[in-house]
């Protein structure tokens, strides 16, 4: 191999390294996935809220994001409240009844609320929701 090519390729090597150390050292904790179930497809345009449990019970806004067009909110915690992200009860809440509304469909849940504990601040979170206009269900995921 000649000498400029081996020099490339270390370079793009340890360029790679570096990106992937910095994404690791920083990731967002939470993120989110909307599939409706009745289509089987994302459900894009979904806004998602999401809130900590204060000491005193009361719910505390963090933040909030829409799902994009694979139904998905990659990064929920704000870059403001990463310095906030700790063990505790945590909700997020789907604004579903928007969503169908703007399809002109009947829904009977207007908003899906689902509570979850953090453990360890540490992990990622992955909340999906499989939606259809009378039911859905959610697990952790990763």
């Amino acid at each position: 191999m000649r000498p400029q090519l081996i020099a490339s390729v270390l370079f793009v090597a340890a360029m790679a390294g570096v990106t992937q150390a910095a994404q690791a050292a920083d990731p967002n904790p939470l993120s989110v996935h909307v599939l409706d179930l009745q289509t089987g497809q994302p459900s894009p345009g979904i806004q998602v809220d999401l809130e900590r449990r204060a000491a005193g019970g009361n719910w505390q806004p963090l933040g909030s994001g829409t799902t994009d067009e694979q139904g998905r909110i990659r990064a929920l915690v704000p870059a403001t409240a990463l310095k906030e992200w700790a063990a505790g009860d945590y909700r997020v809440v789907f604004r579903t009844g928007e969503f169908y509304a703007r399809q002109k469909q009947p829904s009977f849940f207007p908003e899906i609320p689902v509570v979850f504990r953090v453990e360890s601040a540490k992990q990622h979170y992955h909340v999906p929701l499989l939606l259809s206009p009378f039911g859905f269900s959610t697990y952790r995921g990763n």
